[in-house]
């Protein structure tokens, strides 16, 4: 009667990763042609500190390189107005500004130094 042993070299106890060698692994588990399961069997780490470690470099906190935050937008409510307000008279030729009127009524005034793309914006929201 033969008996067969098999050895299995995984690593007992708490192991310690560089940063380095976290970001490597990682690379290997998502980059192209990746896959975690690969990733855990070749390198011998868990799944749950694959993606933790995924988690912690998406917000900066593994590489210590945090990310400027997203603006976000604040809620707004628009209410009726009490009485029509007449387009001010200073949007003419030549005074730099430029008076817009929605098809929903909605009147704007702007000068020559409003953002463009923040202008863009507004008028996308206020359209619709």
């Amino acid at each position: 009667m033969t008996t067969r042993m098999e050895i299995v070299g995984r690593v007992s106890g708490r192991r310690h990763w560089t940063v380095e060698q976290k970001l490597a692994i990682l690379r290997d588990a998502f980059g192209p042609d990746g896959s975690v399961r690969a990733a855990t069997e070749r390198h011998e780490v868990g799944s749950g500190a694959i993606y933790t470690w995924r988690r912690q470099a998406m917000s900066g906190a593994l590489t210590g390189i945090t990310r400027p935050a997203v603006p976000s937008f604040a809620e707004v409510q628009i209410s009726e107005p009490t009485a029509m307000v007449p387009a001010p008279s200073s949007a003419t030729p030549g005074s730099g500004q430029i008076g817009i009127e929605l098809p929903s009524g909605v009147r704007l005034t702007v000068d020559a130094s409003v953002d463009a793309e923040a202008l863009s914006r507004v008028i996308g929201v206020l359209a619709r």
